[in-house]
């Protein structure tokens, strides 16, 4: 055993690289995975049911968009797929994570639209019409508070914010204090499987 998690920044956990099948709004996805990054050997239940549920940004949707937490690049592939025109920035602290999803963007024929950084190399003055993330829970509730903080204002003017949370690791408690705290426009977009899909705005 090893003190990895996936967040941490270079995982010495061995590669073993993996394909990960799944399946978005009628396309098929193959993309490459391993050890030592968030959910390696499947599509992370959570990410399933925010791709499903969510509302995939349309085709002649512009950006740039925000895949937070991009893990080894499902949610980036499948917005560079479903928004041919935008830009996605993919952002993880985990450096095997960025290589897989600058790779797995590569493999959707998207390398050109997708930028891959660490978070302290995306640039300031950037806003986002687009954040999507299955958020890093387990980093404790201040530190995922603090990404929020920092992340969500971010976003574009009109822009919008889609986060899943499981019920039991405190999605209803994070939905209220994005509310009343944070002074977020919260809706609890769908249910499924124990998850919230929230659809946040300003």
């Amino acid at each position: 055993m090893t003190g990895d998690h996936y967040f941490t920044a270079e995982p010495t956990t061995a590669a073993q690289p993996r394909e990960v099948e799944f399946s978005v709004a009628g396309r098929d996805y193959t993309l490459t995975s391993a050890g030592g990054v968030f959910s390696a050997a499947r599509l992370d239940p959570g990410t399933a049911v925010l791709l499903r549920k969510a509302e995939l940004p349309a085709a002649d949707a512009a950006g740039p968009m925000l895949d937070l937490g991009s893990g080894f690049g499902p949610i980036t592939c499948v917005l560079a797929s479903s928004a041919p025109g935008a830009t996605v920035w993919a952002v993880d602290v985990n450096e095997r994570a960025r290589a897989l999803t600058a790779a797995n963007a590569a493999r959707v024929g998207a390398a050109d639209r997708v930028r891959v950084a660490a978070p302290d190399d995306v640039p300031a003055d950037l806003a986002f019409t687009q954040l999507w993330s299955n958020p890093p829970i387990r980093i404790g509730k201040a530190e995922l508070h603090e990404l929020l903080r920092r992340w969500l204002p971010r976003l574009a003017p009109d822009g919008v914010a889609w986060l899943v949370v499981a019920r039991h690791l405190g999605g209803d408690s994070l939905h209220r204090w994005l509310v009343e705290e944070q002074g977020w426009q919260v809706e609890r977009h769908a249910s499924q499987k124990g998850y919230r899909v929230l659809r946040v705005t300003r």
